[in-house]
């Protein structure tokens, strides 16, 4: 199994980080093992990134469900009860699925631990499953710790809204984000990813583009990567306070400064916004020590 594909390869080549990144890239497997079986168990929370074959639109959906809903069945399989809400825009392609290009996230807030999970799904009774091709956990870099949640009972999400423009009530919610997730595809497969920040990390400069800085990270470089052979993304931000999802979707590419920075800039073909799409209310967040915050 290649850690990494041409577009992967071409980012670290240009950033400086190839033997850095031979070198990290050796977390990466294909077996689920028990620490790992562990941790999925305990979560409300996946976050699931595709292309939908029949928009051929790259999204970004939040699962929830209670601790156990996400369970490893195999050393190369996961197995989720349940899927995405009705309303979200992934919802068809996931309940009829045979084969699907997928990447999947579990991010414990708590604990500030990760892990990835990508491969194929196929569509069960119960929900889908996923044959793993690549498992593989992140540090704890740039997520904000979240102490706990409530799961609320007998709501009823509200219908969906969507638009190919951003509101303004969407660009502030926007503004006010310390994380967000970003679907990216390629050739062989999807991946799902976390990105955080201080609030007004990530900005809407207009009413169809986004714009933030790719901070330092493990070096592998999976989602500039894929973006550089396919620049789809998807992504999507949460109110942990409300349960309201905003996902997008679009074209994304990464901008190289000459000092080294970089900055992703993201351009909208379609938003959906969904309030109380999802059931869990966390608490207040303590940000990372990583974060930069000049502003702070």
């Amino acid at each position: 199994m290649r850690a990494y594909h041409a577009g992967s390869l071409a980012v670290q080549e240009r950033v400086g980080v190839r033997d850095v990144a031979d070198h990290v890239g050796q977390i990466i497997g294909q077996g689920i093992k028990p620490v790992a079986a562990a941790f999925l168990e305990l979560q409300p929370l996946l976050v699931l990134g595709a292309a939908d074959p029949t928009t051929n639109r790259v999204w970004a959906s939040a699962l929830t469900g209670p601790p156990g809903f996400v369970r490893a069945t195999g050393p190369h399989r996961i197995s989720v009860t349940g899927g995405p809400p009705p309303a979200d825009p992934l919802a068809p392609a996931l309940a009829d699925a045979r084969d699907l290009p997928v990447g999947t996230l579990a991010l414990d807030p708590r604990t500030r631990r990760r892990m990835r999970v990508d491969g194929r799904l196929r569509s069960t009774a119960r929900g889908f499953a996923i044959e793993a091709e690549r498992v593989f956990a992140n540090c704890p870099k740039y997520i904000q710790r979240r102490q706990s949640y409530e799961t609320v009972a007998d709501r009823v999400p509200a219908a969906a809204r969507h638009g190919r423009e951003l509101t303004s009530a969407q660009a502030e919610f926007i503004a006010a984000a310390d994380t967000f997730f970003l679907a990216t595809v390629h050739e062989h497969g999807a991946d799902a990813s976390h990105r955080g920040g201080d609030p007004g990390f990530v900005r809407a400069v207009s009413s169809r583009e986004l714009t933030w800085p790719d901070y330092p990270g493990n070096a592998m470089f999976l989602s500039l990567g894929n973006l550089l052979a396919d620049p789809r993304a998807g992504l999507l931000l949460l109110d942990w306070t409300t349960g309201t999802t905003l996902q997008l979707t679009g074209q994304a590419r990464t901008e190289f400064g000459r000092d080294g920075d970089r900055r992703v800039r993201f351009t909208l073909d379609e938003a959906v916004e969904t309030p109380d799409a999802l059931p869990l209310r966390w608490s207040a967040p303590e940000y990372s020590p990583a974060d930069p915050h000049p502003g702070r």
